[in-house]
């Protein structure tokens, strides 16, 4: 509907009539112009605000639209009230089935927001950071952030409010927007000289003088919104006679929705036979980017001199009145953008030392993100080497319980070879008692002590006789036995 656009288009002139606008009396030859009333109807375009929340905005206008009282209220409420709140506290009577779907927008768009702050705190390498939501959520003006689940009064009061602050800057935003860009071109261009050598800057600077020349070797352009530049879109784009030009028939011809207002859309595009005058995709000297800046200067100073109440909108009355004065029917020439330079030289020099600190920055970051990298190898290589490790502990560990390590054999002593004992001549421990041996056919070993040394189970003992345990204790080794040759062994 027409009042939506002129909301999402100002968002202080919603009491602009909400259906279309009667048609205008055509005063001239009615074989030479189509009336407005047999106009094929296309859909009306949607309005690009260019708001970052212009589809949440939008929204809200769709389904506010849609409540018989709050478009009542609307016809009659004038700019002051709006701009005061008190069209915003008219939502209390709007429908119940329109508050629940306004309430499920704000949660959205809630939920929107809350995936930007964290998808910003990511990019700035806050990933371990806390991030304080309501807190973030407070740069967002347009809506109550205290209250994430309904749509209240306040929230269409913070969204008309917003969008109105936020649109008459929007256009000084991408200004600045073009001189960064027109900056940045040209220390690119600088940059680039200083990597060619003195031949090669002499041609560079003769062929960049020589598509400056090309580029404002163009005809005249008239000035935006004079009866010249009105008339020469009457005659090229209309196809009528200039000698009948009429500015109220101009006007509903160029009404492309019939609304009774020229948007900022509909005026832009009465500018395109200029703007063709002067820039060419297909030239290499014409930038596009450029045009589009040439056009929103064309625009602003159609506004500036036509829209008397500030609403961003152009209605008839306003464009007749403008078509009376002496600026409208004797024009000063327009100065294109190569005759006003976007940015100062002493802008250019803060410019590129905002880059050189920049780069700085950067190149201090990259740095301690090398050392990090390196630190982290480094740890990287212990780790891996204290692995390594633990896998050769485990090996072994594993290749001990896997093997089964038998005792030493009787004949390997260090590894040298010695004869076999026929019996255990080993002395036992203390208060150990010798296990009996086998009964079978052991000889007697005698061992001969030194004179007058007791033959205790310690120092020494003897074989028993066949099938004859010994007794605790031995018993005096017998005399013969005690002249028996040494090493003599005798039998029993």
């Amino acid at each position: 509907m027409m009042w939506t656009k002129i909301f999402i288009t100002t968002c202080i002139s919603l009491m602009s009539l909400l259906s279309c606008s009667e048609t205008v009396p055509i005063s001239v030859d009615k074989t030479k112009v189509t009336r407005p009333e047999e106009k094929v109807q296309e859909p009306p375009q949607s309005v690009d605000t260019g708001l970052h929340y212009d589809r949440y905005l939008r929204e809200v206008i769709d389904f506010l639209e849609k409540d018989q009282h709050f478009r009542e209220k609307l016809h009659n409420t004038d700019m002051e009230d709006i701009k005061q709140g008190k069209l915003a506290k008219e939502l209390d009577f709007v429908s119940h089935h329109v508050r629940t779907k306004l309430d499920e927008l704000k949660r959205q768009e809630v939920s929107r927001l809350r995936t930007l702050i964290k998808a910003k705190q990511d990019i700035e390498g806050g990933n371990d950071m806390a991030v304080d939501h309501q807190a973030l959520l407070k740069q967002f003006e347009y809506l109550n952030h205290m209250n994430p689940h309904t749509f209240e009064v306040e929230d269409l009061d913070r969204l008309i409010k917003s969008a109105t602050k936020d649109l008459e800057n929007y256009d000084k935003e991408r200004h600045e927007e073009f001189k960064r860009y027109e900056m940045m071109k040209e220390h690119e261009r600088r940059e680039h000289l200083k990597t060619l050598d003195e031949e090669g800057r002499r041609k560079e600077e003769e062929h960049y003088e020589e598509m400056k020349k090309k580029h404002a070797d163009h005809p005249k352009v008239n000035h935006p919104g004079s009866q010249d530049q009105l008339k020469e879109v009457w005659e090229e784009a209309d196809g009528l006679d200039p000698e009948d030009f009429d500015p109220k028939t101009f006007f509903n011809l160029h009404d492309t929705n019939g609304d009774g207002f020229f948007d900022e859309q509909e005026l832009e595009a009465l500018f395109t036979k200029e703007l063709e005058k002067i820039y060419d995709p297909t030239n290499e000297e014409d930038d596009m980017v450029e045009m589009e800046e040439e056009r929103l200067r064309m625009r602003e100073h159609v506004m500036n001199e036509v829209d008397t109440n500030k609403d961003r909108l152009v209605s008839l009355d306003e464009f007749l009145v403008a078509t009376k004065r002496k600026e409208f029917l004797e024009p000063d020439s327009w100065e294109t953008l190569e005759q006003n330079q976007a940015y100062t030289e002493e802008e250019m020099r803060e410019f590129e030392e905002r880059l050189v600190k920049q780069e700085e920055d950067l190149n201090q970051k990259a740095a301690d993100l090398q050392k990090q990298r390196e630190e982290l190898e480094r740890q990287q290589e212990q780790l891996n080497a204290q692995k390594i490790e633990l896998q050769q502990a485990v090996e072994h560990m594993e290749r001990l319980k896997t093997q089964k390590v038998e005792p030493p054999r009787g004949d390997q002593v260090d590894g040298n070879a010695i004869p076999e004992s026929p019996g255990n001549d080993q002395p036992l421990p203390p208060g150990q008692q010798p296990v009996p041996p086998v009964q079978q056919d052991i000889p007697q070993i005698q061992h001969d002590l030194p004179q007058g040394q007791d033959h205790s189970p310690q120092e020494a003992h003897h074989v028993p006789k066949e099938n004859q345990p010994l007794p605790p204790g031995h018993q005096a080794v017998a005399e013969g036995d005690q002249q028996a040759p040494q090493g003599q062994h005798t039998l029993p």
